[in-house]
């Protein structure tokens, strides 16, 4: 059985192809620039070299369709067919109230997650056209959504709620949601394996730092809060969101500057962050590179968002209790050395020790690496994370009718082997 996992964003589509009998991964890549132009595939196969492929998108069901093209290429693919792709796993950023698990996709399930596609302006609307794009091309064959905010249902009344109206919630469901669940779950459930403990048993703080950024508070292998609000815009700073502000502010510069409620919406979405302080820069490389050479902006970019970490850390602290870990994970997590240091720079006394030799040495996307000192009484893993691995173990149990709720699984210490939870 082979479980085909898309991840739509606005330009881009990620996927990798699973084969589910040997547990291994077959295909990975990604196409780039869809809709913009100039779009082109990087196409990985292991033990191949890296195959690019110059193709215009105008769509994503284009790219769907040369996603497909490529896995059955004769030179470039790894399938004679494309009959042989048994379902597909496609990543749904937002799904309301209403979803609380994975499900399989119908007409009835494409309406609601389109009908919430205003919470999260920027995904949802290429996640819809993904899967419109991946049925019309595959028909008949099983999608499946998987939603970012399902792990973060298990959320208390008391964390997910605003101080608001309470009827704002009951007509509008105005409420804290969660994102990015699907790498918090990865992490989570990765880091009990690593510390030999039962996920249940296991309390942790993960750091999903990426373009997005969101941190969740993980107690006994559940998330009870996390930093991304009713939308992706609430919580940390962000390469171009700008995270937890004084909710007078869009006001007063709407006044100010007599902009829309839409223009204050893009550039509380789109021009702030990390870009909004730089004036030209979301990618931390370029932050962190540009900050070494006495660039003023970068430098304070950098502080902002290594206060801001450093915040949530404690704060999370506070509500989990006992912490046996906190993981860094995604593209910056994972890659940005710098600011993890600044991040956890004077936490000895929480119980955090960081060794600053393992951290500057952990700057790879394909190793798990121990940042802290031995004897820190609190460890701090960088973890790469794997969320197409989530959607094909959902997929591959929804299919066999063993879904029955959060079908959530976890790794075995010493071989990477799927274990069920």
């Amino acid at each position: 059985m082979n479980i085909l996992a898309l991840n739509c964003g606005s330009s881009s589509v990620k996927y990798q192809l699973f084969d589910w009998e040997k547990k291994v991964v077959v295909a990975k890549g990604m196409v780039e620039r869809v809709v913009i132009g100039d779009s082109f595939i990087l196409h990985e196969v292991p033990g191949r070299e890296t195959y690019r492929e110059e193709s215009e998108c105008p769509d994503h069901k284009t790219a769907v369709d040369l996603i497909l093209r490529t896995l059955t290429d004769p030179n470039h693919g790894v399938l004679e067919d494309i009959k042989q792709v048994s379902a597909v796993g496609h990543r749904v950023v937002h799904g309301g109230e209403r979803f609380t698990k994975s499900v399989l996709i119908d007409a009835d399930v494409l309406e609601a997650v389109t009908e919430v596609q205003h919470l999260a302006p920027l995904h949802n609307p290429p996640n819809i056209a993904g899967i419109e794009g991946a049925m019309a091309v595959l028909p008949g064959v099983p999608q499946i959504a998987i939603f970012d905010t399902a792990f973060h249902q298990t959320m208390p009344e008391h964390a997910f709620l605003y101080p608001l109206p309470f009827e704002w919630y009951e007509r509008y469901g105005v409420r804290r949601y969660g994102f990015h669940g699907t790498s918090h779950l990865y992490v989570s459930k990765r880091i009990a394996a690593i510390l030999g403990k039962p996920a249940s048993e296991t309390n942790a703080i993960t750091m999903h730092i990426g373009n997005g950024v969101s941190h969740c508070a993980i107690r006994g292998g559940i998330s009870v809060d996390t930093s991304m609000g009713l939308t992706p815009l609430e919580g940390a700073m962000m390469g171009t969101r700008c995270g937890d502000i004084d909710p007078a502010i869009p006001a007063f510069m709407m006044q100010k500057e007599n902009l829309s409620a839409k223009e204050i919406d893009s550039i509380l979405n789109k021009k702030s962050g990390v870009i909004g302080i730089t004036g030209r820069f979301t990618d931390r490389r370029d932050v962190i590179e540009n900050a070494a050479k006495g660039d003023r902006l970068c430098g304070l970019a950098l502080d902002i968002e290594a206060y801001r970490l450093k915040k949530y850390i404690g704060s999370y602290l506070a509500i989990i209790g006992r912490l046996d870990a906190v993981v860094f994970t995604a593209g910056v997590g994972e890659m940005g050395a710098p600011i993890r240091e600044r991040a956890l720079e004077g936490l000895e006394h929480l119980g955090i020790h960081l060794d600053k030799e393992r951290n500057r040495g952990a700057m790879t996307r394909k190793r798990e690496s121990l940042i802290t000192t031995d004897d820190s009484p609190i460890k701090v893993y960088v973890i790469p994370t794997d969320e197409e691995l989530v959607f094909t173990e959902d997929v591959a149990a929804i299919l066999d009718g063993s879904y029955t709720d959060h079908m959530h699984f976890e790794y075995s210490f010493s071989r990477r082997d799927f274990v069920r939870s």
